[in-house]
């Protein structure tokens, strides 16, 4: 991590006068207008599909100082709606990739990278070295985490989120009567079970969209010009065109952390999720043991009643992910898998995966299906 003095500039260089030209005859920017921006710095929390459109035009822009945060790898199943990411760059950390992305786009923008995943030690640190936060990630045990981290720094969050062909954009924290996202959900929804875009996916336009409309709402700020979505969220269904706005309310409640230990079992319990590390077995390697020898299993299919009422395999138990870690099914599945190999289950793997890792805390083993329900031969599906 390598942070330089952020000087304030006075002039814009022949490069930016020539490169901005489309800015500086707006009336609304102007001259003055491109210097705050060039004076602007702004980190972007994830650089994946919502993160991709945000850096490339915070850089077009002309952010003065952009900040990135993430430790994950580009893959090649990324490149269908992470754009600032290049086939020659899978394999490589995002962080590095959108850099030399930046760098070639817009060199008069300074870039700082963090290669490390946020967390409740080091983003206060993190953030705090610039003027506007935007979340740009893909659950919500960190958006609570970037949501109450602002809150106690007094930082101005833009907030976006995507699923599908849906989006949701909204400002956070932007004044002192502003909401913020626990105001939007009060708690996390069904304990973080929300589809991501691996599990159920995602159109690419669509974290285009809502990126740059985050960018939009940066660029409203700095100016301090425009109608800002403070106090309201914009959603979007871009399959058939709906889009509508709802005002926020904000509760005083919900602006009294003065410190992330209030939430310190909530931000561990993702945390330990997330690094728990789980035994896998790939569809069709399932599919030959449980002919073998299913009355020696205990699959538990995670997915919700509705989908397991369409399809499931014969002697399959339905317990759905948001409710696998109550008291009386951790008792049952105890019970039950006495002498038994446990399985989880779900529509394509993400939703097990979860479901392991928390049985595993309570030090039940178990594998996950790799492919799901939908890997399974569908003659031996009820």
């Amino acid at each position: 991590m390598t942070i330089s003095n952020n000087l304030k500039s006075n002039f814009l260089s022949v490069d930016e006068i020539e490169r901005y030209k489309k800015h500086l005859t707006l009336s609304e920017i102007g001259f003055e207008g491109q210097l705050k921006l060039k004076n602007s710095s702004v980190v972007c929390i994830g650089a994946g599909g919502l993160g991709s459109s945000v850096l490339l035009y915070l850089a077009a822009a002309g952010i003065g100082r952009i900040g990135i945060v993430d430790n994950d790898l580009v893959e090649k199943s990324n490149l269908q709606r992470q754009i600032i990411h290049e086939t020659n760059t899978v394999g490589h950390l995002k962080i590095d990739s959108a850099r030399e992305r930046i760098n070639r786009f817009n060199p008069n923008t300074q870039v700082v990278t963090f290669d490390e995943r946020i967390n409740s030690d080091n983003i206060l640190d993190i953030i705090n070295e610039f003027d506007i936060i935007c979340d740009c990630s893909d659950n919500f045990g960190t958006r609570y985490l970037i949501n109450d981290a602002c809150i106690i720094l007094d930082k101005p969050l833009v907030f976006g989120s995507v699923q599908g062909f849906e989006g949701q954009i909204s400002v956070f924290n932007l004044n002192k009567n502003s909401p913020n996202l626990r105001d939007l959900l009060p708690e996390s929804p069904s304990k973080n079970n929300v589809p991501s875009c691996e599990e159920f996916g995602v159109i690419g336009v669509s974290t285009g969209l809502i990126g740059v409309l985050q960018v939009n709402e940066i660029i409203k700020i700095i100016l301090k010009k425009g109608g800002i979505l403070d106090g309201k969220i914009m959603i979007f269904n871009l399959l058939n065109m709906n889009i509508k706005t709802l005002n926020l309310q904000a509760d005083e409640l919900n602006k009294t952390i003065k410190n992330l230990s209030q939430f310190e079992d909530f931000y561990k319990e993702i945390e330990c999720q997330d690094n728990i590390k789980i035994n896998k077995i790939n569809a069709n390697e399932f599919e030959t043991l449980y002919k073998a020898k299913h009355n020696n299993i205990l699959l538990i299919d995670v997915r919700e009643n509705k989908e397991f009422n369409k399809s499931s395999l014969k002697g399959s138990i339905s317990i759905p992910l948001n409710n696998i870690d109550q008291k009386s099914n951790l008792e049952f599945i105890k019970k039950e898998s006495l002498n038994k190999e446990v399985f989880t289950i779900c529509a394509v793997g993400k939703r097990s995966e979860r479901a392991s890792k928390i049985l595993m805390k309570f030090k039940i083993p178990s594998k996950s299906i790799e492919g799901g329900i939908k890997k399974i031969n569908q003659e031996i599906l009820s």
